[in-house]
Order: structure tokens, then sequence, then C-alpha cells
């Protein structure tokens, strides 16, 4: 095998589990978003996108600096703690605590879907996933 066909592989091998991925994340969305659902909350089905989007409220970290918003975003985009929220929901029977677990979950995986990792200090375009370009 030469250099060029190694090299295209290997593209196809990271494409190939770069999609994986992404369905994992998927799945892990409509996990939360099923886990929601199951709690009948009774909210209106007008306001599910506005619920669904309201951990992204931590961006206004960023008006302060990158530090105080990669700290604020990544606190509520981060799976643990969604999980220690999950968890203290079903432990506590606090459907309230339990309903903010999914959300925060379900929130996470369909930004980690579309390419918004966790944030580094010093861009908000630096992530756990690489740099965000502005072709997404």
């Amino acid at each position: 095998m030469n250099g060029k066909s190694k090299a295209t592989e290997l593209c196809v091998k990271l494409y190939i589990m770069k999609k994986i991925l992404l369905l994992e994340e998927a799945a892990q969305t409509a996990l939360a978003v099923y886990g929601l659902y199951t709690l009948h909350t009774g909210i209106d089905w007008w306001l599910w996108p506005i619920v669904f989007l309201s951990p992204d409220i931590s961006m206004l970290g960023y008006l302060i600096n990158t530090t105080t918003g990669a700290y604020s975003y990544n606190l509520f985009h981060h799976k643990m703690v969604a999980v220690v929220f999950i968890l203290a929901g079903f432990a506590g029977g606090n459907a309230i605590v339990l309903f903010v677990g999914y959300l925060l979950y379900g929130h996470a995986s369909f930004d980690r879907m579309m390419g918004y990792g966790l944030k580094y200090a010093d861009s908000f375009k630096h992530t756990h996933l690489g740099m965000l370009n502005n072709k997404q």
C-alpha cells in the first residue's frame, strides 16, 4: 500500500468513526427527550423549543469574559452535571430535579451532535471537539 492509499484509508476510518459518534449523540438526545416526555410536565408543545434551548442562557457569561463564559457554558453543558441531577431526581423522587437533569443531558448531547463541545477559556470556538469553524 502506498502512502496515498494509507492516508485515504485513514480518512475513511475517521469519517466512519465521526458518524458513529454522531449517531451515539443522537441516540442520547432521543433518550433524554423520551425521559422528558414521560414526565408529563404539562408544558405546551410550542414552549418545548424554548425549554430545550434554555441551557444556552449560560453563554451570557461570555459578556463578562471568555473564562467566565467557558465556565458557565461548561457547567450547563457537562453531561456529568446532568447525570448528578438525574440521579438526585430519582433518589429523592423529585420530578423537577429529574426534569432539569434530562433537559441538561439532552441539550448537551444535541450540542455535541451539532459539533459544539465543552469550551476552553481562550475562545468560544475552542472546544474539546476541536475548533469551530464558520462553515458549521
